[in-house]
């Protein structure tokens, strides 16, 4: 072991560390694997979880200069340290409330140093909680001190990570004196960096709001006032609304359904105009007798027992591009954009319209 030049005091808490190593270990072992349980637990998406044990030149170093605060090992609450980053500022007092019901908390030595900076400082800091683990999570008689060592849990963003380790590498880590100007501009960054963490949080909110919005307007039938984009038509298609012609074209052959995606058709329905889930929906009910009448003529004298679900939808657009004059060129871009090799949807798309006229369906 290194000697450190500590007084008796301070190297009898060095060696009371030592000792306690291996419950240390323990404790880290115990409390990442609570960490990651609640948060996998509470569907959380998060940057990091971190732990560490304070290494020995480091705890040497506080004892050096404030060894006399101390009276035992356990009086030090940061021996064992965890950290929680999240994305957003919101979820850091998710992730709190998650801790506060796991671990029991020494609420005279928490902190949350995001209330205590002045209002001139942009420095970013964290939620602090001081910690212990109860003994209905882990309890060994033998070694008490699992349940009695205080850790140390942080929270904060991903920004605010950013920018404590940038400050402690900048500002003070290396014992040199920072020149005023370049302080300054940490300051400034750190104000940028607050305030991008601010606009992020803000912008999930609000469309986190919008496709709330959205499906209510989708399940209470206002499709008129619903933009079609990703979003909408996803919240659309979960209605099943071609489920039914789908079913009605399937009972031609008494085929089965296959269910394949149809989110490649926003494309297809954007190119041809479609700004609404209302122009969808009104498709829907315009086209759909001669969209079934299209797959008699595929499918009736066949014997095809397997169809696809999307057969419905692309019938759907099909007749749609033909009524509206779109022709050949038309149905080959609604092939092009569900892919295939344009040789081989050139050809698709002329039997396509051929078989149509023999219909009268053009």
């Amino acid at each position: 072991m290194e000697n450190y030049g500590l007084d008796l005091h301070c190297q009898m808490i060095l060696d009371e560390y030592h000792e306690m190593m291996p419950s240390l270990k323990k404790m880290e072992e115990i409390v990442k694997e609570q960490l990651h349980k609640c948060v996998q637990d509470n569907n959380l998406y998060v940057n990091a979880i971190e732990t560490r044990i304070k290494k020995e030149n480091s705890l040497a170093g506080k004892l050096e200069l404030k060894g006399s605060k101390y009276t035992t090992l356990s009086d030090i609450t940061d021996i064992l340290g965890a950290r929680v980053i999240t994305f957003y500022t919101d979820e850091v007092d998710k992730v709190a409330a998650l801790v506060e019901s796991i671990f029991d908390i020494d609420w005279d030595n928490s902190v949350d140093k995001r209330k205590i900076y002045e209002l001139n400082s942009f420095g970013y800091m964290s939620l602090h909680y001081i910690c212990r683990i109860p003994q209905k999570i882990y309890h060994d008689p033998a070694h008490p001190e699992i349940n009695e060592q205080r850790f140390e849990i942080q929270m904060r963003t991903a920004l605010q990570h950013v920018w404590a380790t940038m400050n402690h590498d900048t500002g003070y880590k290396t014992g040199v004196e920072v020149p005023y100007e370049h302080l300054r501009n940490l300051t400034r960054l750190a104000g940028m960096l607050e305030l991008a963490d601010e606009q992020f949080s803000r912008i999930r909110r609000e469309i986190n709001d919008y496709r709330r919005r959205v499906q209510e307007l989708v399940a209470s039938g206002n499709f008129d006032e619903v933009s079609l984009n990703g979003d909408t038509f996803g919240s659309y298609l979960n209605l099943k609304p071609f489920q039914p012609l789908a079913e009605k074209i399937a009972a031609i052959n008494q085929a089965e359904i296959i269910n394949d995606k149809l989110t490649p058709y926003l494309n297809v329905l954007v190119d041809m105009g479609f700004k609404t889930l209302g122009d969808v929906e009104r498709m829907k009910n315009d086209y759909s007798y001669y969209a079934y009448q299209l797959a008699v003529h595929q499918i009736g004298n066949t014997d095809l027992d397997i169809i696809a679900a999307s057969l419905a939808l692309q019938n759907l657009c099909t007749v749609f591009i033909m009524k509206q004059g779109g022709g050949i060129p038309g149905l080959e871009r609604m092939f092009n954009a569900l892919g295939g090799t344009p040789e081989t949807n050139a050809m698709r798309a002329k039997n396509t319209f051929e078989n149509a006229q023999r219909i009268n369906l053009v």
